[in-house]
């Protein structure tokens, strides 16, 4: 099953022209920079650019078509706006009934109950919106977004609104959506580090146009494509917590590559992990090295390289089937003999556990 996506939309000068085909399942991000076209692709889903020509259809439903077009309150989904846009009249409860209410009891896919405890709001169903803070007003919200059933959950920088506080307290609710129910959702970022935690699937958009669609994992790491280069750069894997060791106070993470090694984190033995490695806290040499403090060495071997700006190369690895990056200066690379090919071992400074 997937969700068929084809738009066209003059705005001005600008025109949105997209043709592709994303999961249903899982987070999409809609991933570039402002003014490429990522909210109004969201809206056109939602039904919200009355001139917009194409096609939608999500699974085996069709919504738009040159003969179809469902209207926007007939579309099965939620939608959580930058900001939370609650009703200021009603307090909690009475937002997430609104929308409830209005579902027919054989399409509830999610009881109200359930979407108050996945988001943790059960302390404020009687508080009015304006009493909230930021971060649970944006529970809320997502709440009241997934209290009616949707088959789709639409997501428009949920965070932008709110501070970085807010943001470490939202994240965890965002995540636990699509281990917690199977609702497809489609989320607007044009932050990289927000992306790399939510996303299963990632589309780039560039004045309009999609420049790259895929697995993140894979995006990430593409040498072609504008992630894999400058400061941010960075891999993501998915790994296991495989063991603590109490001695030392360290959690070991098991992915296909190896083993990797973090400060002790209170997470149960075979818990999924999300890991960040930024590509300049990797660095490469032919040996494994003793006597070094860095714990964390990862044998791999050059599957291609690309220079980059200020005498750096972006150097892409596999560890197994894993990509990872490494930023290094164009000397060290010529002074190790880099090609691709080449068997070495990547040595990893710093570890960003995203949980």
């Amino acid at each position: 099953m997937s969700i068929d996506i084809r738009f066209r939309i003059p705005q001005g000068a600008f025109c949105l022209d997209v043709d592709l085909s994303v999961p249903s399942q899982g987070v999409t991000s809609l991933f570039g920079p402002s003014g490429c076209g990522k909210t109004t692709l969201l809206r056109a889903i939602a039904g919200l650019e009355h001139h917009a020509e194409g096609f939608l259809r999500v699974g085996d439903i069709t919504w738009q078509d040159e003969n179809i077009f469902v209207a926007p309150h007939r579309r099965s989904l939620g939608y959580v706006f930058q900001e939370a846009s609650l009703f200021e009249h009603l307090n909690v409860k009475g937002n997430l009934e609104y929308g409830f209410r209005r579902i027919p009891r054989n399409l509830r896919r999610v009881s109200l109950d359930r979407a108050i405890d996945l988001l943790e709001i059960g302390q404020l169903l009687d508080r009015s919106p304006l009493t909230l803070s930021g971060g649970e007003r944006q529970r809320v919200s997502i709440a009241r977004a997934l209290a009616v059933s949707p088959e789709l959950l639409l997501m428009d920088e949920p965070l932008a609104a709110v501070d970085y506080d807010r943001k470490q307290e939202i994240l965890p609710y965002i995540e636990s959506l699509h281990r917690e129910l199977d609702i497809p959702v489609i989320h607007v970022s044009h932050l990289p580090e927000e992306v790399g935690r939510l996303a299963d699937h990632l589309v780039l958009l560039q004045n309009g146009r999609v420049t790259a669609a895929g697995d993140v994992h894979e995006i990430f790491t593409r040498l072609d494509l504008p992630l894999a280069h400058g400061s941010d750069a960075a891999t993501i894997i998915e790994a296991e917590v495989s063991a603590h060791d109490e001695k030392y106070k360290l959690t070991c993470l098991s992915f296909k590559g190896g083993t990797i090694t973090v400060t002790r984190r209170d997470i149960p033995v075979g818990s999924p992990v999300r890991l960040r490695l930024a590509a300049r806290d990797v660095s490469l040499t032919l040996e494994r090295q003793s006597g070094t403090s860095i714990l964390n060495i990862i044998p791999a071997v050059v599957e291609s390289m690309t220079e980059d700006e200020h005498a750096q190369l972006t150097v892409r690895l596999l560890a197994e089937e894993v990509p990872l990056l490494a930023r290094i200066t164009r000397k060290s690379a010529d002074d190790l003999g880099l090609a691709p090919g080449k068997p070495v071992y990547a040595q990893i400074k710093s570890i960003a556990l995203l949980v």
